[in-house]
């Protein structure tokens, strides 16, 4: 019997972008069954890929922006402008992303987000009213220090000096306003994670490990960001500080909300909306799904957790399939669970990730006709 299967994978972070796997899974499930009627659609809950997932929904073109990546190097990348709309699309991963960095050459201390600026002001200048800014996979932990600097705020110590480096914000006490600080009638940030900007659940001590912030950098970074919070609260009246979602993007969110007057939204929300996930998951009759690594983040939220928690609602069968499984609770969301760490070693897999996904997508459809067969339905 053939199927309408519906394949909506993340991306596999560092060797696979959306819309590759979501194409590799496609070729290896057609291989085991082609009379299936298949339908690709890449998402992106905020984070890498959030820019072409989106743009290709809306029917956005790229525009070339030249700026600066998170280390202040030049760095020519691009954003997405929907002129009947007059909606703006930017990816902060391809500006200030960790991705755009080699690995380990540069401490958190020395990276800020003021690269992001310049595609604010290209944005405003092509008339946007309306901007989408997907914030995952960022290098850097400056909440929106480095933002608001590049789009002319001032952030002051004692003696009126300017503050140029946000390790200095411990030493904060005056934020001076530019003549712009509105720029869209519209600011929507898609966030993936839920954090506040401080404390044992904020970005320096969750995913400031990730970018390269040791445990010996919490203080500082805390001391920092604190700080800022601080102050804006009593100069701008701006308590933002403890908002799911502030600590995201190394607490990006926080400063887009403060200075840009920015909402914040679920990225997985924006996309579901924009790519009437709704319906198409009415018409399927399966759902492939899957991402890097599925662990308990996945499970708590994230954008593939959430597909096969709606999958789950509708009763409607969803296989993940994963470069790795690191946690064993998956039947809350997954029918079944496939990781590629069954097929091959992890340095295989990343060698040579479509080859390795489409073998795995062929395992995971003769398994499901191994299900579906009469002989099994008569042992189950």
């Amino acid at each position: 019997m053939s199927l309408k299967v519906l394949i909506v994978p993340d991306k596999f972070k560092g060797t696979l972008t959306a819309q590759a796997a979501a194409q590799a899974i496609a070729k290896g499930w057609q291989r085991i069954r082609p009379e299936d009627a298949l339908e690709l659609l890449p998402m992106s809950d905020g984070g890498d890929g959030f820019g072409e997932v989106i743009s290709a929904q809306m029917g956005a073109k790229a525009q070339p922006l030249k700026t600066v990546d998170a280390a202040h190097c030049p760095c020519r990348t691009k954003w997405w402008w929907q002129p009947g709309s007059k909606t703006a699309i930017i990816e902060s991963a391809n500006i200030i992303g960790l991705a755009q960095l080699p690995p380990g050459r540069f401490h958190p201390f020395k990276l800020d987000t003021f690269g992001l600026g310049a595609a604010i002001r290209a944005a405003a200048a092509k008339g946007a009213r309306r901007c989408l800014i997907g914030i995952g996979g960022s290098a850097t932990n400056d909440g929106g220090f480095g933002l608001a600097r590049a789009l002319g705020w001032e952030f002051l110590d004692h003696s009126g000096s300017a503050i140029t480096e946000w390790t200095q914000l411990h030493a904060l006490h005056r934020v001076r306003r530019p003549k712009r600080s509105r720029w869209f009638a519209s600011l929507v940030v898609a966030v993936d994670v839920q954090n506040p900007l401080l404390g044992p659940q904020g970005c320096s001590r969750i995913y400031g490990p990730q970018k390269g912030l040791r445990k010996e950098d919490f203080p500082l970074a805390e001391r920092c960001l604190g700080r800022l919070a601080e102050v804006v609260k009593q100069e701008l009246r701006h308590d933002y500080a403890n908002e799911p979602g502030a600590g995201a993007a190394g607490g990006l969110g926080f400063g887009l909300r403060c200075f840009l007057g920015a909402r914040m939204q679920a990225g997985f929300d924006l996309f579901a909306r924009h790519a009437e996930l709704a319906k198409r998951l009415r018409e399927a009759d399966l759902v492939l799904t899957g991402e890097g690594a599925i662990d308990r983040q996945t499970l708590m939220g994230k954008g593939v957790g959430q597909i096969g928690q709606w999958c789950r609602q509708r009763n409607l069968p969803c296989l993940a399939l994963a470069g790795r499984v690191l946690t064993r609770d998956t039947k809350g969301c997954f029918t079944h669970a496939h990781a590629l760490t069954g097929l091959t070693r992890v340095e295989e897999a990343q060698a040579k990730p479509a080859y390795w996904l489409r073998q795995l997508a062929m395992r995971a459809a003769q398994d499901y006709n191994r299900r579906l067969s009469p002989e099994a339905k008569a042992c189950g």
